[in-house]
């Protein structure tokens, strides 16, 4: 599954004064529940770059590819979450909010066809906030479960990470 992280809108700074920070916000993406077949690892996370200019209104436009497998559609329970902080210089990072995506707002894509979708952001207490965050899911690679004497699937998809200087971006490629 591509996810593209494309903007968010109406973020509220953590405090004000004349001592506030100015935004810095990035994004954080995982699946619920992770695919057994990609790692050893219990959750998989992707991060958009740090966004220095946009302030309460930031655009990424960043993109990730996401293993997942027939069994994340199967899972009633299966969701992406979308955590949104702000790079303070002293503190580091501090939470500004959450979302959730069902796997029933993502749906069975024809392979290749995009949905768009737009998220209310959530306070680190589940309230609502007047942010609100945008993205794209594309559906690419998916896989059927197959449990083999040997407990691989039969067609693995594996994660390469790049790491360039300006931002993270991750590529799934299919064997």
């Amino acid at each position: 599954m591509e996810i593209t992280v494309i903007s968010a809108q109406g973020l509220k700074k953590t405090s004000s004064g004349p001592f506030s920070h100015r935004l810095r916000p990035f994004i954080t993406i995982t699946a619920y529940p992770p695919n057994p077949h990609n790692s050893n690892e219990k959750c998989q996370m992707y991060r958009t770059r740090v966004d220095d200019q946009g302030g309460v209104n930031p655009t990424w436009g960043d993109k990730f590819h996401v293993p997942i497998d027939m069994a994340f559609f199967q899972n009633r329970y299966s969701c992406i979450y979308l955590h949104l902080y702000t790079k303070r210089l002293i503190t580091g990072q501090v939470q500004l909010g959450w979302c959730q995506v069902p796997v029933t707002d993502i749906g069975f894509l024809p392979e290749g066809s995009v949905r768009y979708l737009s998220y209310r952001i959530l306070a680190r207490d589940g309230t609502r906030t007047p942010g609100v965050v945008n993205l794209a899911i594309r559906l690419t690679c998916l896989q059927q479960v197959a449990v083999l004497p040997d407990s691989r699937a039969s067609d693995e998809c594996k994660t390469v990470i790049g790491i360039p200087v300006t931002m993270f971006s991750h590529t799934s490629i299919c064997q």
